[in-house]
């Protein structure tokens, strides 16, 4: 994606090689300026980036309470690329680029952070139009996304459990000891990045690779790799790689939040397409929705004399809000495009299941269960438990009061 509108550069001294490759990129105008000036530019550009332009730089402590007020709150976000040494950054908010790497790698930061600000553009748009139209906008969550992310790291080498270490006390994480089981979660759920540590050849790492790079979903999503000797890393791909294990985290996840934060936004797009009936949190109905959505299913199913059936996925108490989320975005990928599904305030997910009577609903909430069971996040060092499921099938004589009590039926265990 050429870079398009003004990017301001902050700099002491010109920096042409950096400017012009900007602007080739793409951008327009772009302007110079020092960090004493840096406010009154940014106020009179109004830019769509700001790149700062090498380490000491993005060391400046003056030049970051600067950016904290005339950036951080805008609306849509203004994106801070820094180009970094030691990953020291000043302005917390900005997404790192190693002084060492290459002009383009700046250019594919700013890219992919103007794609995140043009969403963010339109959600705001989309709200701002839902509320004149008397409909349901959803609030906008205001936690740091990088505490909803999720980031599956690949490694079996010595220096795999620093990586999961690191990574994992900021982010919800996922282990994979070989590329095939890190290729096949990437298939399975929406992952924020993907690091790939060491203990691979490098003809394993330039096939998982070249096969991410031929798959559009993956366009913008980080990887981190630990940079080993042969490692093949010019393929098109966002690639942070680095030769440590703390230094390449430090580097890589200020873009894992850009990736949680995109995702925050898609979700707040569908569910504004959806006149705010999708929660934006988990991709489901909304329970007030969901009811009424089932006794509409009910009414169609008694119509025609087909069968229905509501299964309830009930999880352990111990399992956390942040892995109790996962289970019910995992939901929203899994379930037929004839179903719906809600999360409900104890943190079980119902799900309707159209079409389907007693012989066949236990097939479908096993093969949901299981798929929870070794796809959802764990807590701690443990194997989450298989969730509970809880089956009913509708009776001619059932509404919604009477299908929705019986799924505190006894409860199967998914195998």
């Amino acid at each position: 994606m050429p870079l398009q509108g003004s990017i301001v550069v902050i700099a002491d001294a010109p920096v042409s090689n950096l400017t012009d490759a900007l602007a080739k990129a793409g951008a327009f105008p772009v302007i110079e300026t020092t960090p004493a000036d840096a406010s009154r530019a940014i106020e009179a550009a109004r830019p769509e980036a700001i790149v700062l332009a090498y380490a000491g730089i993005s060391e400046n402590e003056a030049l970051a309470r600067t950016l904290a007020v005339e950036v951080t709150a805008a609306a849509p976000f203004i994106p801070v690329v820094a180009r970094v040494r030691d990953g020291k950054l000043a302005y917390r908010e900005a997404l790192p680029v190693h002084e060492e790497s290459p002009l383009h790698a700046v250019c594919v930061a700013v890219s992919a952070a103007l794609r995140v600000r043009a969403l963010h553009g339109l959600a705001i748009r989309r709200a701002q139009v839902a509320k004149i139209d008397g409909l349901t906008v959803p609030v906008a969550p205001k936690n740091d996304p990088l505490g909803e992310a999720i980031v599956i790291v690949a490694g079996r080498g010595r220096s795999y459990p620093e990586l999961t270490m690191a990574v994992g006390e900021n982010t919800g994480l996922i282990g994979a000891l070989s590329i095939e089981t890190a290729a096949r979660y990437l298939k399975d759920r929406d992952a924020d990045g993907l690091v790939i540590g060491d203990g691979f050849s490098a003809t394993a790492v330039d096939s998982l690779l070249t096969v991410l790079s031929e798959d559009t979903r993956f366009r913008d999503l980080p990887i981190g790799v630990l940079m080993r000797p042969g490692y093949p890393l010019d393929h098109d791909l966002h690639l942070i790689a680095c030769p440590e294990p703390r230094s390449l985290v430090s580097h890589f996840l200020p873009y894992v939040r850009l990736h949680s934060f995109e995702s925050r936004l898609q979700r707040i797009v569908r569910s504004l397409d959806q006149e705010g009936i999708i929660d934006p949190d988990t991709g489901l109905l909304r329970p007030n929705n969901f009811t009424r959505e089932l006794d509409r299913a009910i009414q169609s199913a008694n119509e025609r004399g087909v069968g229905l059936s509501l299964a309830r996925f009930a999880f352990d108490d111990e399992l956390g809000d942040r892995a109790n989320m996962d289970a019910a975005r995992l939901v929203s990928r899994l379930v037929r495009g004839s179903d719906f599904a809600s999360r409900q305030d104890d943190g079980s997910i119902l799900v309707t299941l159209a079409e389907t009577d007693l012989r066949h609903v236990h097939v479908v909430a096993r093969r949901l269960a299981n798929v929870l069971k070794h796809t959802m996040l764990s807590t701690g060092q443990r194997q989450p438990a298989a969730p509970e499921v809880t089956l009913a099938a509708r009776k001619s004589s059932d509404d919604v009061q009477s299908l929705l009590a019986r799924v505190l039926a006894p409860r199967i265990a998914a195998e």
